[in-house]
C-alpha cells in the first residue's frame, strides 16, 4: 500500500485514498469532502483500478419525459444569493477549505491565496447549483499568517435575462470576526465557520463589464497562464471623498452619479485596506447633507471586518471625516 491508493473498509461502506501512515500500524484514510479517519492496517484492502472500473454505476436509462413534462414552470423560484467561504475542522488542529454553492446559479470560477504578493492558485471549474469545492487545508497554529482567500466567479443560466456582475471577493480572517461566523455550513451540513461571498452582490451591469475575471477564469480552467491584473495595493491611511478629489469636470455631474461615484471610491479602498491587513483607515466625506455620511456608516454598520469606526480627529476635520478600525 502506498499513499494515493484507494482503499475500502473490510467492516464497513467507506471508500477513501490513503493520506498518510501512522505510528502503530494505523493508516489515515481521505474520505469524501475531504474528511479523514483512523484505521488499523489490517481493516483495509486496496481497490485494484479494474475493480473500480467494473463498480462504476452505469446510467439508468432515461425516460423520455412528454411535452407537458419537459416544460418548466414560468414562476420558479430561483435561489440567486448563497455563496460561501467555509472552513470545516478536520481535528483539533487542521481546517478544510471549501468554496459553497447554494444557489441555482451555475459558477465557473478561480480561487486563490496571496500572501506578501505572492499568489497561489488553489482551484478552477465550474460549481453546479448545491454544490461544494474543497480548496485548502490550514492549520490553526499558523491562523495569524494565513493567507488572503480570492475568490473570483461569474453567473451562468439558461435563457434570456440579465447577468450579475461577475463576483470577486477577497476575504483575510481576523481572530474576533472568524469566530463569530461559527453555524452550519450550507450544502455539506456539517458545523464551521462560514463567509457570505455574495452578501452584497447581485447588481447587474451592462454585459462585457467584467471581460479582465472571465479571461482569468477561462485561462485558468485551460491550464493557461491568467492575463497579468494589478492585485489590491494598499491605500492611503487617509482617503478623501470630495468629489474634486476623485474626477476632473464634477460639475456637470447629477448628485446621484457624484454619490456612486464617492461610494465606489469609499468601497475599493476600504476592501484593499483590509486585504493588506491595514489596522485603520479614514475617510474624509464632509459635512454637507449628510447623504454620504450616512451611507459610509450604514454600509461600515454591516461590515463584519469593521470592528468600530467614530469621527476621526475633530480638531482637524470637524465633523467632516470617519475614522474606521479594521479587525
Amino acid at each position: 500500500m502506498n499513499i494515493g491508493d484507494r482503499v475500502r473498509l473490510v467492516h464497513g461502506r467507506e471508500e477513501g485514498v490513503i493520506y498518510a501512515f501512522l505510528p502503530g500500524n494505523v493508516v489515515e484514510i481521505e474520505i469524501e469532502d475531504g474528511f479523514r479517519i483512523p484505521v488499523l492496517r489490517n481493516e483495509i484492502v486496496t481497490i485494484s483500478p479494474v475493480e473500480s472500473q467494473r463498480m462504476v454505476k452505469t446510467d439508468e436509462p432515461k425516460k423520455v419525459a412528454g411535452r407537458a413534462e419537459g416544460v418548466v414552470p414560468r414562476n420558479a423560484p430561483f435561489a440567486e444569493k448563497g455563496i460561501y467561504l467555509a472552513f470545516i475542522s478536520v481535528n483539533d488542529r487542521a481546517l478544510t477549505v471549501h468554496v459553497i454553492n447554494n444557489t441555482d446559479w451555475i459558477l465557473p470560477f478561480t480561487a486563490a491565496a496571496t500572501s506578501e504578493s505572492v499568489s497561489t492558485g488553489l482551484a478552477a471549474g465550474v460549481l453546479q447549483p448545491r454544490s461544494s469545492q474543497k480548496l485548502a487545508e490550514v492549520l490553526m497554529k499558523d491562523f495569524e499568517s494565513w493567507p488572503v482567500f480570492d475568490v473570483k466567479m461569474l453567473y451562468f443560466r439558461e435563457g434570456s435575462h440579465q447577468l450579475p456582475l461577475a463576483l470577486n471577493k477577497r476575504i483575510r480572517c481576523r481572530a474576533q470576526s472568524f469566530y463569530k461566523n461559527k453555524g452550519k455550513v450550507p450544502v455539506l451540513g456539517k458545523d464551521g465557520f462560514v463567509y457570505q461571498l455574495d452578501e452584497e452582490n447581485l447588481k447587474r451591469e451592462v454585459p462585457g463589464i467584467s471581460e479582465d475575471i472571465a479571461g482569468e477564469i477561462k485561462a485558468s480552467m485551460l491550464g493557461q497562464s491568467a492575463p497579468e491584473q494589478n492585485s489590491l495595493s494598499k491605500p492611503e491611511q487617509v482617503v478623501d471623498l470630495h468629489i474634486e478629489k476623485l474626477v476632473d469636470n464634477h460639475k456637470s455631474l447629477s448628485s446621484d452619479t457624484i454619490l456612486k461615484k464617492q461610494l465606489d471610491v469609499f468601497e475599493s479602498n476600504l476592501e484593499s485596506a483590509i486585504a493588506n491587513g491595514m489596522d485603520e483607515i479614514t475617510f474624509i466625506h464632509g459635512a454637507g447633507s449628510g447623504a454620504l455620511k450616512n451611507e459610509l456608516h450604514r454600509r461600515l454598520g454591516k461590515n463584519q471586518h469593521v470592528q468600530f469606526f467614530k469621527d476621526a480627529l475633530k480638531e482637524k476635520f470637524g465633523y467632516g471625516a470617519t475614522l474606521v478600525k479594521i479587525r
